[in-house]
Order: structure tokens, then sequence, then C-alpha cells
């Protein structure tokens, strides 16, 4: 299936797709020979956790960090996330994302804890 397809398919645009191709998300398609992309379900089926896992939070960095390891997800979607292996490098990029939602979660409840006061002393 051409882009568009591919990306209907998925829940996206054409764009976020080339922009997974060149972070190395997605490996290159296969070209027709007029160099139009031509997509498999198997990388629609990629493309779905690539946004699953953008949607939880991490980053196109995080994945980029571990593209070598999404065709696991994509064979079993439902594989558990375990700590099975804490040196492994999805627990590390999960590990690494969590600790900056604890701290981005610490500043803004800061925030919200300065902004509430200054409302509440307001003359």
């Amino acid at each position: 299936m051409r882009i568009g397809d591919a990306a209907a398919a998925a829940g996206t645009t054409p764009r976020a797709l080339r922009l997974y191709e060149q972070r190395g998300l997605l490996p290159p398609p296969r070209r027709t020979t007029t160099g139009q992309r031509q997509y498999s379900p198997d990388d629609v089926a990629r493309i779905r956790v690539i946004r699953h896992l953008l949607a939880l939070g991490l980053t196109i960095d995080d994945l980029h960090s571990i593209a070598d390891r999404l065709h696991l997800l994509v064979e079993n979607p439902q594989r558990p996330c375990r700590r099975t292996d804490p040196g492994s490098p999805g627990a590390q990029v999960v590990d690494r994302r969590l600790a900056a939602l604890d701290t981005e979660i610490d500043r803004l409840s800061s925030l919200r804890t300065r902004l509430a006061h200054h409302r509440h002393h307001q003359p």
C-alpha cells in the first residue's frame, strides 16, 4: 500500500511516516518503479506500535535508541513490559522516561503551589 493508505491505516499522517523513516524507527520501505513508497501490513503494525509508545509518553529519541527491538512488540503487541532484566535497553529507556516525567510532575506541582499561594495572597 502507498504512504497515504498506510498512514490512514495506522492513524497517522504521511509526514509522520517519513519522519519515522528518517529517524530510523522504520526501515526504508520498498519503492515502486516510479519511486513511491510501498508499505506492507507488517510495516503498518510497526507504525501502530510506534504510535502507541509515543502516546505512552516515550519520545522519538527514546524509540530510536531501541529501534532494533521494536519488532518484538510488532510480533507480540500484548508483550508484558517486565523488569526481568533491569539492564536491558528497553528497561533503561522506560526508567529514564519515568524519571523525566517524575521531575516534570514535581516542577509542575511546585509551580501550581506557588501560583495558588500568589492567588490567595494578592491585595
